[in-house]
């Protein structure tokens, strides 16, 4: 019987899960382990899916799916019920169990970059890969304000977004889907020249590898991070959790 992973989400056409863990399956001679692409144009089809085979072992989930996975799972760990939403499941006897490794994923790739003085963050976006971003400030002990297009409590809007206000935020986090492939030419509508060679700007985007976001960054001296390193923390913690 095959040892079977896969990932949910939709549109698929360039998730870099089943290139990354085929890869790593063929290099660690696992023949018997594959992983393939679930599209799912609808998350009620899950229940389907995870019937069609019996040898399901995991799963990763993808944007649009990271919250609305979880009506469908048998319970969640203890870090995603708190993120309130999902990119890993382990199934187990039958028994659907959702984790979040986003966040395990995140705080190793920003740890290092983190000086005393970034005491203060934004975080644009206000979906499921932002709810682990800001489970990870909240663990760190960073205060931030969410930004979003739409006027919510407690939210900037972009418009609201004032030179005083970048300058004094030297940790800016982008989760959202702006400038990724292929509209690298978008980028989130900030105040750029407010940014110095204090701030970090983290783009959860590795594809392009430089957004323009990350590039009006570099121009003003900030240090920058991509997403990639992020994605293959959380792929390694994914199968730390499926093997554990």
């Amino acid at each position: 019987m095959a040892h079977r992973f896969g990932i949910i989400g939709f549109p698929l056409e360039h998730s870099f899960s089943p290139v990354y863990f085929n890869n790593k399956f063929q290099q660690e001679g696992k023949h018997d382990y594959l992983y393939v692409k679930c599209p799912l144009s609808r998350i009620e089809a899950f229940p389907d899916l995870l019937k069609q085979y019996d040898d399901w072992e995991g799963f990763n989930v993808t944007i649009p799916y990271k919250e609305k996975i979880i009506p469908y799972l048998n319970r969640l760990s203890e870090q995603a019920a708190a993120i309130g939403a999902v990119n890993c499941i382990r199934v187990t006897k039958g028994e659907t169990i959702g984790y979040n490794t986003d966040a395990i994923g995140f705080q190793r790739s920003l740890l290092p970059l983190l000086k005393p003085i970034h005491r203060r963050a934004l975080v644009l976006g206000t979906g499921g890969a932002s709810r682990a971003v800001t489970y990870v400030l909240r663990q760190l002990q960073i205060p931030y304000r969410l930004v979003s297009r739409h006027r919510q409590p407690e939210v900037f809007t972009y418009d609201e977004l004032s030179a005083d206000i970048v300058a004094e935020h030297l940790l800016i986090i982008n989760t959202t889907p702006v400038g990724m492939y292929p509209h690298v030419d978008e980028a989130p509508p900030l105040p750029y020249s407010s940014i110095g060679r204090d701030h970090i700007l983290f783009d959860l985007i590795y594809n392009p590898p430089l957004t323009k976001f990350l590039e009006y960054g570099q121009q003003r001296g900030a240090r920058i991070q991509n997403g990639y390193e992020m994605l293959i923390l959380q792929a390694e913690a994914s199968w730390e959790i499926w093997n554990s």
